[in-house]
């Protein structure tokens, strides 16, 4: 039995640190380091929820290249399950290229691949009956699984009997709520970033947007709002709550996948029988910790070492 299974996209990461300005057309500049890394939300989650403890599994897809092989291979050290990874023979796999500048924030560049012909067709169903919460990240980068695929399989998991959650990426082709209003009634737990779920909301408010997400059928609205923390609201009967960040304190190394580290602190804490206060307090926790390393996985710790994390720190 699975804890979690992890259903969306993967990236093979290039970290290029620090980059604070780009050379000028046909020059070349010096960095200190070019890395290459596990990435997509999808992935990263797959990861992080394995080193907090939780019996992990991921559904996605690659290429047939080395990059495809890098990311299965990197699945299987951190002890996910990989038995759910397709193989698109044409395309090749995800790939991105982050600038990471002095101060930790990146700026991507990215190949769709693989990930855009990921489909309904390429679920193990086996694998998501024989899990408890089945997460969806990645929407707006799934060409072929956004929108109404989304809305099915999500539709499918609850008539199994499973939790859902879903997280979003920016869509730059602005289709927000066109792609995923369908898909709200079956998700359990919604975890967009603030700039994503002003988008899909139309609004700036975040009980009024929280409030438009219960309206569409979500059970529980969490959103990212970066270095400020999260923000919580179960119920269209009261107001959110608004929780600081923790780990003031730290030095930010790399802000990569921050987000999907808040996202795997969230579910690992739900998953362990947390309340959805706490689980808020410890997806902060974890969010904070994955900033201390290179990488979207690489600084985050087990699920007992999070909790110290919180303690030290006195703010989470």
């Amino acid at each position: 039995m699975f804890d979690i299974t992890c259903v969306g996209i993967m990236v093979a990461d290039a970290i290029v640190k620090p980059v604070d300005t780009l050379p000028g057309k046909g020059l070349l500049g010096l960095v200190d380091s070019i890395e290459l890394h596990s990435g997509g939300n999808a992935m990263t989650a797959s990861i992080n929820t394995s080193k907090l403890g939780l019996k992990s599994a991921f559904i996605g897809k690659v290429g047939n290249d080395a990059f495809g092989s890098f990311l299965k291979s990197v699945l299987k050290e951190n002890n996910v399950d990989a038995t759910g990874v397709a193989v698109d023979e044409v395309l090749q796999t995800s790939a991105s290229v982050a600038l990471s500048d002095s101060d930790g924030e990146r700026t991507f560049l990215h190949v769709v691949g693989a990930n855009g012909t990921l489909s309904i067709d390429d679920i193990t169903w086996e694998i998501i009956e024989n899990s408890k919460i089945i997460f969806v990240t990645g929407t707006y980068l799934m060409d072929t699984f956004d929108c109404e695929q989304t809305r099915d399989f999500l539709k499918r998991c609850k008539e199994l009997g499973k939790i859902t959650a879903l997280d979003v990426c920016w869509d730059s082709r602005n289709r927000w709520g066109e792609l995923l209003n369908d898909a709200m009634p079956y998700i359990d737990i919604f975890l967009p970033s603030i700039d994503e779920a002003r988008e899909i909301a139309g609004s700036d408010d975040l009980d009024e947007i929280s409030g438009k997400f219960i309206q569409s059928g979500v059970k529980t609205v969490v959103i990212k709002l970066g270095k400020e923390g999260c923000y919580l609201r179960e119920s269209l009967d009261k107001p959110g709550e608004t929780f600081p960040s923790c780990g003031r304190h730290i030095t930010v190394v790399d802000t990569t996948g921050a987000g999907d580290s808040f996202c795997s602190g969230f579910i690992a804490a739900y998953i362990k029988g947390e309340s959805l206060q706490n689980c808020a307090k410890f997806a902060n926790a974890a969010g904070a910790i994955s900033v201390t390393a290179k990488g979207a996985t690489t600084g985050m710790k087990s699920y007992d070492e999070v909790f110290k994390f919180m303690e030290a720190d006195g703010k989470c």
